[in-house]
């Protein structure tokens, strides 16, 4: 179109400098656009706009039907969508309440195993079932036509005979008058919403409330048990070895900060031993235990040498000695690992005291002093 067509369209002598002439901005004014309906606009919008029509495919009719068994078949996935959904919410919000706990822990029950997976798939399944109702929706319910229309710039006419041509889709998609397939997709619509929500949940309850990074799972009385949940006694070990061991707790086997290194000492080590300040009475008998998280990175100190006493950590070769309250003798590491002081219950398994009386991991208060 060139830029001095006056050609009745929306254009009207737009791309012209000055007033527009032609076209239904005079031909229509803002007043008598104002008391058509909507029906009437778009049908303007299209005759003014130069659109034209290659191919129409047209809904099925009203009440037909065809009509109506799609209707079904697009109601039935939507309500499906809006199940998974709910049966989402009810196994991410139900756990702990009125379903088993789905807290993870060696020997733990089925449910605990497959939680992840019960969320993900009645998510996956809501997804597919709102992505099959749209589809058939588009598909049966809609009418499709083919048109072709030159570009062109704007002007009031446009504006109005827009916002007609969008109103008078969603009277064309029907859904004004399919009420079972509105509520249901409203219903849809709520629960999709709740589900995608949820999860943001977990974040009322702050789990770095209080002092996270200070406090671990270990307490007064909490047994020292290995990898199976099986307690410990002092005879179970031999002289120089070390064991990996956890809180008998809830998720214990399975929390970052309190695997714990529990060594009996040689005889040699036993009378060599010098402990920190304030920690002489930590150990029990020939016993020793330190966190297993190395104080340089975070790592898992997991190499122990009996002859030399030397606890290893393989990330960055820091080296700790038992014998000196596991105080770093080589590597980055600056500060000593954690203890934790032991003892034995009544019956005559291995206890925590308390909690460990510093900080494990790595010194985030004096990053700077680490390499």
């Amino acid at each position: 179109m060139s830029t001095n067509d006056h050609r009745p369209g929306s254009a009207g002598g737009v791309d012209e400098a000055g007033p527009q002439h032609g076209g239904p901005d005079e031909e229509y004014p803002p007043e008598r656009l104002a008391q058509m309906d909507r029906t009437e606009l778009d049908r303007l919008g299209a005759q003014y706009d130069g659109v034209e029509v290659l191919h129409v495919d047209p809904a099925p009719a009203p009440g037909s039907p065809l009509e109506k068994q799609a209707s079904r078949q697009v109601t039935l996935w939507f309500f499906l969508a809006a199940v998974f959904a709910v049966l989402f919410l009810v196994v991410y919000a139900g756990s702990g309440w009125f379903l088993p706990s789905w807290e993870w822990e060696v020997g733990g029950t089925l449910w605990s195993a497959l939680f992840t997976t019960m969320l993900g798939l009645t998510m996956g399944l809501c997804l597919i079932s709102v992505g099959i109702g749209l589809v058939l929706f588009v598909k049966k319910l809609l009418p499709h036509e083919t048109a072709v229309q030159d570009k062109h710039d704007g002007s009031s006419f446009d504006r109005v005979t827009t916002t007609a041509t969008l109103s008078q889709a969603l009277s064309n998609s029907g859904l004004t008058r399919r009420k079972a397939m509105t509520r249901t997709l409203g219903l849809m619509g709520a629960a999709f919403g709740a589900m995608l929500i949820a999860p943001l949940g977990g974040l009322i309850k702050n789990p770095n409330s209080g002092n996270p990074l200070g406090t671990t799972l270990w307490a007064d009385g909490v047994r020292l048990v290995r990898s199976d949940g099986t307690p410990i006694r002092p005879g179970d070990q031999e002289p120089g070895s070390l064991a990996t061991v956890f809180p008998a707790v809830a998720g214990g086997n399975r929390s970052a900060d309190s695997p714990l290194m529990l060594i009996r000492l040689r005889p040699e080590q036993v009378t060599a031993i010098q402990p920190r300040p304030g920690q002489q009475d930590f150990g029990y008998g020939d016993y020793v235990a330190y966190s297993k998280i190395c104080t340089h990175a975070g790592c898992p100190v997991s190499l122990y040498e009996q002859q030399t006493g030397k606890i290893l950590c393989p990330c960055h070769q820091s080296q700790f000695d038992v014998t000196q309250g596991a105080k770093p003798i080589f590597g980055p590491a600056t500060r000593s690992l954690p203890q934790l002081p032991i003892a034995v219950d009544d019956e005559g398994y291995f206890v925590a005291r308390s909690d460990f009386p510093e900080p494990v991991g790595p010194s985030f208060w004096n990053m700077g002093r680490l390499s």
